[in-house]
């Protein structure tokens, strides 16, 4: 995992890495020199957490531009379901911070099936003096007691300790997409395909199913759930996207079961535009509410869009990430990436969104000027203080010096997964194997010029 120093004349990037946790395998050896990439090793899932207290940076090796990993568990192990003669991955879906209470930290992670509550401590101190056991921990006969004295809390190398507290599972019968941590902090949903259920952190065997868009005849489906999350401010409120590219906004003030929705959110389409490829790319592929509550972002797979909660006659902002690829769609649906799903992210202010595209290339856009850049995390951007340039995919006119052909994209460098810091200017973004970790230290608001 590399840490980076990056920006354009304006920006200056780090990260304290024990704020942010991924999912996945990373192999040093798969270090993108023509090394050999396996889907193990490729990062699933990215998630950062606002830290109490100052940030502490751990496992820095000063100038090499990496980070030491702060902590490594496996968190599921491959599976087989022996009703439906499936295999169950071990691969990690995603992975969602509860709010932080105490000195420990607990997070939920989940693959296709199963999802688990963990909590991840630290130990930096050991007590010594036991009256009753001797130093190795052995028990003492009493008889040679001839003393009392207080234990004591003595310094020692930090240890970090992760165990599992629950399991939730038998919750879903398809792939879990999403999860959510409800602003009540008792409470979570976890979505698949077809159904939406809400959890109590507190008890594990059962769940209550709050979505169920399955038909009586599996052949009258026309669409499935893409990704759901909670309000961050109302715990009654929650969004869910669909592979028609619609968002449903559902309120379980009004009832227990919200199959008919408070609001549905969709752009009207252009019969003159429509094509063989139009249901696929207007699939929702990620859906997250702003930190105000007021706003909702969505990626589908040319565009990123912005939608006020009070308006649902079409998105309030539209930003093309990569139209540039509308040429290629045919090419794109026979190698499957047509298929990807791109995560976007908002800042802490909710002023710049980000987003992600293909030749390690990520791209983030101002919402006050409506002014995008598109940006590139690889390997020489970890050098300490190393300055990254700002990319361009040259699609007519005069070509610039450093300007990438759309002939020319990798897209097998495809950046699908990246999160930004809840409180401070700090990004992480996930590149096949490698994760790039960033912070702007001039000015956290600015977009690059």
């Amino acid at each position: 995992m590399g840490r980076a120093w990056v920006g354009s004349e304006t920006k200056d990037w780090s990260l304290p890495l024990r704020t942010g946790v991924l999912a996945g395998q990373p192999s040093p050896a798969s270090d993108g020199r023509g090394h050999y990439v396996t889907e193990a090793d490729v990062i699933s899932t990215v998630e950062e957490t606002e830290s109490k207290g100052e940030s502490e940076e751990a496992g820095d090796t000063g100038d090499s531009g990496e980070y030491n990993v702060y902590s490594t568990f496996q968190s599921h192990e491959p599976d087989f379901d022996y009703l439906k003669s499936l295999e169950i991955e071990e691969k990690i879906n995603k992975i969602r911070w509860l709010p932080q209470q105490n000195a420990s930290r607990f997070l939920l992670s989940t693959n296709d099936k199963t999802i688990k509550l963990w909590k991840v401590s630290e130990r930096d101190k050991r007590p010594e003096g036991y009256n009753l056991k001797d130093e190795e921990g052995r028990i003492k006969d009493i008889s040679t007691i001839t003393s009392l004295q207080v234990p004591v809390l003595k310094p020692t190398d930090l240890m970090v300790e992760v165990r599992p507290r629950r399991v939730f599972s038998n919750g879903h019968t398809y792939h879990v997409n999403s999860i959510s941590i409800n602003s009540d902090g008792e409470t979570y949903l976890s979505a698949d395909d077809l159904r939406i259920n809400m959890w109590h952190l507190g008890i594990t065997d059962r769940s209550f199913n709050i979505v169920d868009i399955k038909p009586v005849n599996m052949e009258d489906l026309t669409e499935v759930i893409t990704a759901a999350e909670f309000h961050p401010h109302h715990c009654h409120l929650f969004v869910y996207s669909s592979s028609k590219g619609t968002l449903r906004l559902c309120d379980m003030r009004a009832s227990a079961l919200c199959d008919k929705h408070a609001k549905l959110y969709e752009e009207p389409e252009d019969p003159g535009s429509r094509s063989f490829f139009s249901e696929i790319i207007s699939s929702v592929s990620d859906v997250k509410f702003s930190h105000s509550g007021r706003y909702m972002l969505t990626r589908d797979y040319l565009t990123a869009k912005v939608w006020d909660l009070h308006m649902d006659k079409g998105p309030v902002e539209t930003y093309q990430v990569h139209e540039y690829l509308r040429s290629k769609l045919c090419s794109l649906y026979e190698n499957d990436c047509i298929f990807d799903k791109f995560e976007c992210v908002w800042n802490s202010s909710d002023s710049v969104i980000m987003t992600g595209a293909y030749n390690s290339f990520f791209r983030m856009f101002d919402r006050e000027t409506g002014r995008g850049v598109t940006l590139e995390a690889w390997r020489e951007s970890s050098k300490p203080r190393a300055v990254l340039r700002t990319r361009r995919v040259y699609t007519g006119g005069k070509r610039r010096r450093g300007d990438v052909g759309v002939d020319s994209l990798d897209f097998t460098k495809k950046i699908l997964h990246m999160a930004w810091h809840p409180a401070e200017n700090i990004i992480a973004i996930a590149a096949t194997n490698n994760l790039y970790i960033f912070q702007d230290r001039v000015n956290p608001d600015a977009l690059a010029q």
